[in-house]
């Protein structure tokens, strides 16, 4: 299967020089800016937006939010287990990396020895990004659209070619879909028994707290009560 490469008339390798040539024509910190971003920095930034996800639910304090807590936790699973599902396919397909196979190319990263199809950087990203899409459609929007952005930069970096990322989209939306069902019918009840606990509730739902003094409380009610405690002083 190491053929599936194919030749310099191959559209997935005019794609590959296409975008790559980019990086020939971009200034030298350009391309330091991408390689970081396109190996860490998306990545990275992923995992943040399902972390400011969770802290916009939690803080809502949703009646159902166990359901939206877990919808969430299955994001960073569904990536890990599409990146597991990948170890098989990579060693079946055994395509080589493009700069193994092709001159020319402006490689900005080095050391990549594994082999090529399909990409884990994108498998990751769309994985998290469809998961988190199920979960909440505004985050979920921009995950796509860093994931979008993660493919573009590994044919960019001259690591990946065009058709290993869509592989990578379409493992990683397989997954995060096909599984889904079943992640949430094991999670869900996991994340209600952490809500009705009373140390890891918080997990879940953000807890009542008043400020020092007691003049203000975040407990529905409170401030009522205290405003009628001191029309009462006020009266005696």
């Amino acid at each position: 299967m190491a053929g599936l490469a194919g030749s310099g008339s191959n559209p997935d390798v005019e794609l590959l020089y296409d975008i790559n040539g980019l990086a020939k024509d971009a200034p030298s910190w350009f391309d330091r800016v991408m390689e970081y971003v396109g190996e860490y920095g998306l990545l990275l930034a992923m995992v943040l937006l399902v972390v400011w996800c969770w802290w916009s639910v939690r803080r809502r304090g949703d009646e159902d939010a166990a359901s939206s807590v877990a919808a969430l936790v299955w994001a960073p699973l569904a990536a890990g287990i599409a990146v597991l599902v990948n170890v098989p396919i990579r060693g079946f397909v055994e395509r080589p990396r493009p700069f193994n196979d092709h001159q020319g190319l402006e490689v900005l990263v080095s050391g990549k020895t594994d082999y090529s199809f399909v990409s884990d950087h994108a498998t990751i990203t769309m994985a998290m990004g469809v998961a988190l899409f199920v979960a909440n459609r505004k985050f979920g929007l921009v995950g796509l659209t860093l994931a979008l952005l993660e493919g573009f930069c590994r044919v960019y970096m001259g690591v990946h070619y065009p058709t290993d990322v869509v592989g990578g989209f379409a493992l990683g939306t397989a997954v995060a879909l096909l599984l889904s069902p079943v992640a949430m019918a094991l999670l869900t009840p996991v994340m209600r028994a952490i809500e009705r606990s009373p140390r890891g509730g918080w997990l879940i739902k953000a807890r009542g707290r008043s400020r020092a003094g007691g003049q203000e409380a975040l407990i529905p009610g409170a401030r009522k009560e205290t405003a009628g405690a001191e029309e009462r002083d006020l009266a005696a």
